[in-house]
């Protein structure tokens, strides 16, 4: 259909030139290069652990407790991990799919996996479902989204936050044009916009609903959803796009 038709500078005869807001693993940028995908890579957060006795004293009375854990990003994970000095805790971990979950696999145990979603509120759907979860601890960042927390606590469930990390935003001011972009974060494109427009043309890919939400607030450009949390997704998504 004519609404489908991509620009001429999306021909297979041109480089594609994409803008990642996030690091990407060496083999996705060699896979896009061998499709005539360059990619980019320009990080616009930040994120710093939370390293006070206050934090490690917290975390080191809920390892010594059964508890039900929420995990909604990989720097939660990653943060509380090297409290753990090799023990085995007793928690039922909830948390969002692909790195996140593999992460808290590594880390935590396979067998503590209880419950994967394909974003918070997916999550919080599938946590709310499940009648016996009357209380979790949520470790998140200082800029955590609502979506969790107020959907577990409108159906009765006690949410303690653990704030474990900091977000920091790093605005870059871009003055390449680019086919395409990738999201990974409503914070990544929040900074993103604070210092940048976008041409009418550019394509917006986003990591999740909540992130593709948070683009919509800057610009009216096509924007393209992955269905799953991962990085890998979101590439192939963009793959998918400019290779049709």
């Amino acid at each position: 259909m004519a609404d489908r038709l991509l620009p001429i500078r999306y021909s297979m005869l041109n480089k594609i030139s994409i803008l990642s807001t996030r690091p990407l693993e060496t083999a996705l940028l060699e896979a896009a290069k061998a499709k005539d995908i360059y990619i980019d890579i320009i990080s616009f957060i930040d994120t710093t652990p939370i390293q006070t006795s206050g934090i490690k004293e917290e975390i080191g009375k809920l390892l010594q407790q059964p508890a039900s854990v929420v995990f909604t990003s990989m720097n939660a994970v990653s943060t509380v991990a090297p409290y753990i000095n090799g023990q085995t805790p007793d928690w039922n971990i909830f948390c969002i799919g692909n790195t996140t979950r593999q992460l808290a696999a590594r880390y935590f145990g396979e067998q503590s996996i209880h419950i994967v979603g394909n974003n918070a509120s997916d999550l919080a759907d599938k946590m709310i479902s499940n009648k016996g979860i009357k209380q979790v601890v949520f470790f998140c960042g200082d800029q955590r989204r609502e979506e969790l927390p107020g959907k577990l606590r409108q159906n009765g469930i006690t949410v303690q936050e653990v704030i474990v990390y900091h977000t920091i935003s790093t605005p870059h001011k871009v003055d390449k044009v680019y086919d395409g972009i990738l999201f990974f974060s409503p914070s990544a494109v929040q900074s993103f916009f604070y210092a940048n427009a976008v041409l009418p043309s550019t394509i917006l890919f986003a990591i999740g609903q909540t992130t593709a939400d948070a683009i919509k607030t800057f610009t009216d450009n096509t924007i393209i959803e992955s269905e799953r949390p991962g990085k890998e997704d979101l590439v192939k998504k963009m793959f998918e796009f400019f290779k049709k």
